[in-house]
C-alpha cells in the first residue's frame, strides 16, 4: 500500500519529448489540445529532467511522443538518460529511423527499440495512420535488427485490424520482433474523442484471445528447449469488456510518471484530463517536489481517498480502484470506482457503450484546437476535456 507521506520512489518514466507526429492516428492518446513545438522543453532541461530523475530512483525511461525522432537533439537526450543511469527504449512510428541516426542513439546509450505498425496489410496501415508509412515501418524493422538492439513491435488493436492479428502475429515474426505487444485500444485523447469508430465487438474480441492463445502454444512448440529465442506476445486486455478494472499504473503516484512535451509532470500520461489536479512543471519545481509534495500525485495516492465500493473492496491495493481518468471520462468524477469494473455502480455506462460503434471515419489526429474540433465534430462536445 502506498504511504501518501513517505512514497517509495518511481522507477519508471514516460518522457513525451514532442506531440509532432508525422502520423494522424485516431487511437492516439495524446491530448485533443497537443502541445506546439514552441512550447516544447529545451535539449538543456531535458537533460536536467533526466538527471533528476535518476537521482529520485528512476531507472527506466520510454522516450515517446508524437514521433521522438523529429527532436533534432534526441541524441544528447539518450546520453543524459545514460549518464543518470536510465534505461531508455525509442517508442518511435520508424519514419526517419534510419541506420545512421540508429547507430548514433545506441551509441549514446539506447537500450532499446519499441516500432508501431498499424495492421499487417501495407494499405490498410497506410489508412489507419493517415499517410503513406508501412514501407518507413518495414525498412525502419531492418535497420533495429541490423543494430541489435532489443526489439518490440507494438500494435494498437481496435476494430478495423482485431480480425488481422494472424497476419499482424506472422508480419512481427517475419521482421524478427523480440516482443509483440498487442495492445486494445485505450480510450484516452484522441482515442475517446473516436471510441464509436473504435470499438470492436465481443465476438472480435473473443476470436481475438483464441487467436493470441494459439500462437503462444505454436510459439511454446516452434522454441522448445529455447526459450531464450522465443518472442513474447503480450496481450493488452480491453477496459470496457472484462468487467475487471486494471490497476491504474501500478497505483496512482507510485510506479512511475510522466512528464510532458512543455515540462508538466502527471502522475500518468492522461491525467491532465482531470481537472483540479494543479500539475506542476519541472521549469517550476524540481521532480523531487513533484513527487513527493504536489497534490497531482497525491490526490490519488494510497487508499483513503477511496469511496463506495472501492472502500471496503478486498481487492483495492490490488487494483486501486481501477483508473482515475476513465473514471473522469466516464463519470465526471475522477474518485468513483472505474466504470469497467463490475462492482461499480456506474458499470452500466461501459455496458451501453459497447454496443454503441458507428460506421464513421476516425478523427484525424492534428494539431487542431479543441473549439475547431467542437465546431467539425459534434462528439468532440462530449469530451470531458480541459
Amino acid at each position: 500500500m502506498a504511504d501518501v507521506n513517505h512514497p517509495a520512489p518511481p522507477w519508471a518514466m514516460l518522457a513525451e519529448l514532442t506531440h509532432a507526429c508525422p502520423l494522424q492516428c485516431g487511437y492516439c492518446s495524446n491530448p485533443v489540445e497537443l502541445i506546439r513545438r514552441g512550447d516544447e522543453l529545451t535539449t538543456d532541461q531535458w537533460c536536467e529532467v533526466l538527471a533528476q530523475a535518476g537521482r529520485l530512483g528512476v531507472v527506466q525511461a520510454h522516450l515517446s511522443g508524437g514521433e521522438p525522432l523529429l527532436r533534432p537533439d534526441l541524441e544528447q537526450i539518450v546520453a543524459a538518460a545514460e549518464q543518470a543511469g536510465i534505461h531508455t527504449q525509442l517508442v518511435t512510428s520508424g519514419v526517419g529511423l534510419t541506420a545512421p541516426r540508429l547507430d548514433a542513439l545506441a551509441r549514446a546509450g539506447l537500450g532499446s527499440v519499441q516500432l508501431s505498425v498499424q495492421h499487417a496489410d501495407p494499405a490498410s496501415s497506410d489508412r489507419i495512420a493517415g499517410r503513406r508509412s508501412f514501407a518507413d515501418k518495414e525498412r525502419a524493422a531492418a535497420v533495429i535488427r541490423a543494430c541489435g538492439l532489443p526489439f518490440g513491435l507494438n500494435v494498437v488493436l481496435h476494430r478495423e485490424n482485431l480480425d488481422a492479428l494472424d497476419a499482424i502475429v506472422e508480419l512481427a515474426l517475419s521482421w524478427g520482433a523480440d516482443r509483440i505487444e498487442l495492445a486494445n485500444a485505450q480510450f484516452y485523447g484522441w482515442a475517446l474523442l473516436n471510441r464509436g469508430s473504435l470499438l470492436p465487438s465481443r465476438a472480435q474480441l473473443r476470436r481475438a484471445v483464441a487467436t493470441v492463445e494459439a500462437w503462444r502454444t505454436r510459439l511454446d512448440a516452434r522454441f522448445e528447449g529455447r526459450p531464450d529465442a522465443r518472442p513474447q506476445i503480450v496481450w493488452v486486455v480491453p477496459d470496457y469488456f472484462e468487467g475487471v478494472a486494471k490497476p491504474c499504473m501500478g497505483g496512482w503516484g507510485s510506479v512511475s510518471l510522466t512528464v510532458t512535451p512543455d515540462g508538466t509532470v502527471l502522475p500518468c500520461a492522461t491525467a491532465a484530463s482531470i481537472p483540479g489536479l494543479d500539475p506542476p512543471n519541472v521549469k517550476d519545481r524540481s521532480l523531487a517536489w513533484a513527487w513527493n509534495e504536489s497534490h497531482a500525485f497525491n490526490a490519488y495516492r494510497g487508499t483513503e481517498w477511496m469511496t463506495g465500493p472501492c472502500g471496503g473492496c478486498p481487492r483495492r491495493s490490488a487494483d486501486f480502484g481501477g483508473c482515475r481518468c476513465q473514471a473522469f471520462a466516464l463519470t465526471g468524477d475522477a474518485a468513483r470506482t472505474d466504470p469497467a469494473c463490475g462492482l461499480s455502480p456506474d458499470h452500466g455506462l461501459i455496458r451501453d457503450l459497447v454496443p454503441d460503434t458507428g460506421d464513421g471515419t476516425p478523427v484525424a489526429r492534428s494539431y487542431r484546437s479543441s473549439a475547431d474540433l467542437r465546431r467539425s465534430h459534434p462528439q468532440a462536445a462530449d469530451l470531458r476535456q480541459r
